[in-house]
């Protein structure tokens, strides 16, 4: 979550409240406008409560709008019912809400299954708040198994610990690195290719390699990394060596995707050396924020000791959480959705937000100001930057003038050793329909011959212009 700081200076100033607003409060009859930065000194009437609040969030994004994000914008009304029924039950209460912890249980199992899992029985699984706390669960797994290769030589100065993975994972992984003390070994883009490189990523594994994670569907370009040939590739390193490596696979998006578009492609527990996955049940899991999943393919893959038993809030459940108390509304949306969508619906329901997505860059390529990156056809997710001949404007005066009519649509360079590339990026998700995509390329079309008659881009600092960071 970000960081906040209080006002640097006292900031006397009040909110304005409408005079239609205000009502008597039957406790301190209080009309007046209420502090910002302290409590006020009594109670507003909740009408008056809920406009102010109202009133000030119109200033937010429209959610359908924004191309930028990976999460669900929309969900069934009778999702939203469900998720309005279980938003005061505590997840963490497993004994005093079993029905709640049941459907928890049936969605790791049906996760399991789709994942293809050899012995379903033996998959360990969790639910979290979203893909972030999902990879510093399978972090911390991957890292205690190595202790345990590795007892006795921990923690001396040599033995220092180390994950391998691509220059463009999720921020996510940086900060498991930082905060459980790992070497972070990155695999630098490298042309046209923005994701990890299974040779040059076993190259970098040795004895103190915990894993290696593979991104199923990149948050830079939307392309799946080749997990298969991840593992090939470190299979041939333990013949060479001995050094037996496992596999996280990051499937933030991809895995609610890839199962039911791409069933020739194998990337899951198929492949012996993954070891654990994780997904976002409010990406392409088509839930409302936030809810996530790991799996771990056995027992052996999550160590017991990193497993608490809560008893004390009655019975004897083992948990695997960074946290404590959150809601069980969205763990119910999700087993509403596996339940009211199944495999046929899933598919249908990602197949045509690839369409979306391929058609609409399609559209984008045909302007003739734009060259495609990446097209739709793995995530539903592309990119592009403006063409060589472009000398008029940039991706980031594209990015601002889109705001203008409402568009999120972020601006941003690549990591190493790709900087010199600035790029779009378009989401496309479930509610983000072909009528849609249309106005969208209606305003982009109205507002490139004005960005063509520029005298050059207006961003000087692509730094400090970039709209969005990972």
């Amino acid at each position: 979550m970000p960081l906040h700081r209080g006002p640097a200076e006292p900031d006397e100033r009040r909110l304005a409240v409408n005079p239609f607003y205000s009502e008597a409060n039957p406790v301190a009859g209080m009309t007046e406008a209420p502090p910002r930065h302290r409590l006020p000194d009594g109670p507003l009437a909740p009408s008056t409560a809920y406009q102010l609040v109202h009133d000030e969030l119109m200033l937010d994004g429209n959610s359908r709008l924004n191309l930028a994000t990976f999460v669900t914008t929309w969900m069934e009304p009778q999702a939203g019912v469900l998720m309005g029924e279980c938003r005061d039950k505590n997840m963490i209460d497993k004994d005093e809400y079993p029905r709640t912890a049941e459907l928890e249980r049936r969605c790791v199992a049906m996760l399991a299954d789709l994942w293809h899992a050899p012995d379903p029985a033996a998959v360990v699984g969790c639910s979290t708040t979203g893909s972030s706390e999902a990879c510093m669960l399978a972090g911390m797994a991957l890292k205690r198994r190595w202790v345990r290769r590795n007892a006795g030589r921990y923690p001396s100065k040599d033995a220092r610990p180390n994950l391998v993975m691509g220059v463009n994972v999720q921020v996510c992984w940086e900060k498991f690195c930082t905060f459980w003390e790992v070497e972070a070994r990155q695999v630098p883009m490298e042309g046209n290719r923005f994701h990890l490189d299974p040779q040059a990523a076993a190259e970098l594994c040795d004895e103190n390699t915990i894993g290696v994670v593979g991104i199923l569907g990149s948050t830079f370009d939307g392309s799946y990394e080749p997990i298969a040939e991840l593992c090939a590739a470190l299979d041939a390193l333990q013949e060479r060596t001995g050094l037996d490596v496992p596999v996280h696979v990051d499937g933030a998006s991809g895995a609610m995707v890839a199962p039911f578009l791409d069933e020739y492609l194998v990337w899951d527990f198929r492949l012996p050396r993954v070891a654990s996955i994780n997904t976002s049940g409010h990406k392409y899991g088509l839930v409302y924020p936030g809810v996530g999943w790991a799996l771990w393919r056995d027992r052996e893959a999550l160590p017991e000791e990193l497993v608490f038993r809560v008893n004390y809030l009655g019975g004897d459940m083992p948990t695997f959480a960074l946290n404590f108390s959150r809601p069980g509304a969205q763990v119910v949306a999700q087993y509403y959705s596996f339940l009211r969508l199944g495999r046929e619906g899933y598919r249908t329901v990602q197949q045509s937000t690839r369409d979306v997505a391929r058609r609409l860059a399609e559209r984008v390529e045909a302007l003739g100001d734009f060259r495609l990156l990446t097209r739709g056809d793995q995530l539903p997710v592309f990119t592009f930057t403006t063409a060589p001949e472009v000398t008029a404007y940039d991706v980031f005066d594209v990015s601002r003038r889109l705001r203008e009519s409402g568009w999120l649509v972020p601006a941003y360079t690549f990591p190493p050793n790709r900087e010199d590339l600035s790029v779009l990026r378009v989401v496309c998700r479930n509610g983000f329909s072909a009528d849609l995509a249309e106005l969208f390329m209606e305003d982009l079309g109205r507002l490139l011959p004005e960005l063509r008659r520029q005298s050059g881009p207006l961003t000087r600092d692509k730094t400090a212009a970039t709209s969005f960071h990972h």
